[in-house]
């Protein structure tokens, strides 16, 4: 049973959250969830609204293209808009103008429209064109004068990829949704560092990561050494420093007779005799002369 994919369900959610502007009634100049479809109706055979279950013989939405072959599934991959009428930014919004605008973004190959496989739609109202991203084909039958149809490659339905950036965008440029003023690129950035930071391995963090490596740890290797100073050796360390130095703070390094007799030992009898103040004379001489007695 052909099922409707959930990242084309986010683009459905974001049209009618944004375009549906009076949802608790029916109005022309609304986006109504009835004018919104991406899975064709029980009779739907072939095509970009039908999974693989629903899909004829050669059918074009399969064999065009190795995306579509390699993608197909269950799931739809096509999208189509209805009719609406906005006023923002001083001007008028409708179907047609932002088909156009789709389009445009296509032809210049955007990142957020590179799984786009074709669109068929009406610039004015009056006239049907499509445009086909693998120049196979040029026309739409009238339907498409008040509905727009988007087809989507089939890998990207399949891989689940998030299709919503380029219709925020064209929400955004035409002032119904907030801009936050960073480009695509910097958004891809932004989440590739935001992918860098939280996970390195499918694991573990990026930032227990690094934490075990500065400790020199191992996850799958609680015996491992580390050939490294790390957080832990060093802190070691600085443990054992900080101990020997409190230890030498106490410790009196000042050894007086020691340096007396080094002084001693370079002074001549005279130079000692005439360093001794006469008042002390004669008690150094008995002094010495018990000392020669003994």
């Amino acid at each position: 049973m052909t099922i409707a994919p959930a990242n084309l369900l986010a683009v459905r959610r974001l049209l009618l959250n944004t375009l549906n502007v009076d949802p608790g009634r029916t109005r022309d100049e609304d986006l109504e969830p009835a004018e919104v479809g991406i899975v064709g109706d029980p009779a739907h055979r072939g095509g970009y609204h039908c999974g693989s279950d629903r899909v004829v013989a050669g059918d074009y939405s399969v064999v065009e293209s190795p995306r579509d072959s390699a993608g197909l599934a269950l799931y739809a991959s096509a999208l189509d808009v209805g009719q609406f009428r906005v006023q923002s930014g001083g001007r008028t919004h409708n179907l047609q103008t932002f088909s156009t605008w789709c389009v445009a973004q296509c032809v210049a190959n955007t990142p957020d429209s590179r799984d786009i496989r074709e669109i068929i739609y009406s610039p004015d109202g009056r006239v049907v064109r499509r445009w086909d991203r693998l120049g196979k084909r040029a026309t739409g039958d009238s339907s498409h004068l008040w509905h727009t149809h988007f087809s989507f490659f089939r890998d990207s339905t399949k891989a689940n990829r998030d299709q919503t950036p380029l219709f925020r965008r064209y929400l955004t440029t035409i002032g119904l949704l907030e801009d936050n003023d960073m480009t695509l690129e910097e958004h891809a950035w932004l989440d590739a560092v935001h992918k860098a930071l939280t996970a390195l391995d499918g694991r573990n963090s990026i930032g227990q990561i690094y934490t075990r490596m500065a400790l020199g740890e191992d996850h799958t290797n609680p015996s491992y050494v580390s050939p490294h100073p790390t957080l832990r050796s060093l802190a070691a360390q600085l443990t054992a420093l900080q101990s020997a130095l409190a230890t030498l703070s106490t410790k009196d390094f000042t050894d007086e007779p020691a340096i007396i007799q080094g002084v001693l030992a370079g002074l001549k009898p005279e130079s000692i005799a005439a360093a001794i103040p006469p008042t002390m004379a004669k008690q150094v001489a008995d002094e010495l002369a018990r000392r020669l007695v003994a």
